[in-house]
């Protein structure tokens, strides 16, 4: 990362895809860079950063936790997504705390930049409602999912979600995902969760890799 230029760098990020070359070099001059180590937060939920946080390489999850400690993983983050724009439109506390799952580097706009950015660039605004709206959409299949689905249709949900096509057209989930972590993201404990993957790999939907890994079968490709 430090090799690289502001402009380079902000020329990775999808959201500013569409600024003009003056307007990067404006930008380029305001952001700043951070690495942050795996386990860490980036922002905390009931807290304000008042910066908008772009991720230009690893990964983070979305957990909310309510009065009595319970979490729920709401999403997972990777590079091209962006934190905190909810704060920043708002200017109410994060709604969710973001923890880092690997090392991360990051581009941080401060809060006026981010109005200018918006104001200044339809394109850049349109960007910002169209991942709200996303995440809208995913909320509501989230809340959707829970009220009426069994655990065994939400975590096949969540392994379908996550997985990813190879160049031969297989289902892989290329990074682990720990048994509390699924439980966390379809509200199921541990142990539930624990039989419903046992069961999915006695039947043959799932196939787990000795790196943690999987391989993902849907209902009608399930291998014989």
């Amino acid at each position: 990362m430090a090799m690289l230029s502001n402009q380079e760098l902000i020329r990775r990020v999808p959201l500013f895809a569409m600024l003009t070359p003056v307007q990067v070099d404006s930008l380029a001059a305001n952001v700043g860079k951070q690495r942050i180590k795996k386990g860490v937060n980036i922002v905390d939920q009931g807290a304000n950063s008042n910066a908008l946080h772009l991720i230009l390489a690893g990964r983070a999850h979305v957990v909310m936790t309510d009065n009595k400690g319970r979490e729920v993983i709401l999403a997972t983050l990777k590079a091209g997504d962006y934190i905190g724009e909810m704060s920043l439109i708002d200017n109410e506390p994060h709604s969710a705390t973001v923890v880092a799952d690997t090392q991360m580097d990051l581009l941080i706009l401060g809060r006026d930049d981010f109005t200018r950015c918006v104001t200044e660039n339809t394109a850049i605004a349109a960007a910002v409602m169209r991942g709200l709206v996303q995440r809208l959409r995913n909320a509501d299949q989230k809340i959707v999912s829970l009220a009426l689905m069994g655990v065994y249709g939400r975590v096949a949900n969540v392994l379908l979600d996550a997985a990813e096509p190879n160049e031969h057209g297989e289902l892989l989930i290329r990074d682990k995902i720990s048994r509390l972590d699924l439980a966390k993201m379809v509200g199921a404990s541990r142990e539930m969760v624990s039989r419903v993957m046992k069961d999915f790999e006695e039947q043959g939907f799932v196939k787990t890799h000795k790196d943690g890994g999987m391989r993902v079968w849907e209902r009608r490709s399930k291998p014989r």
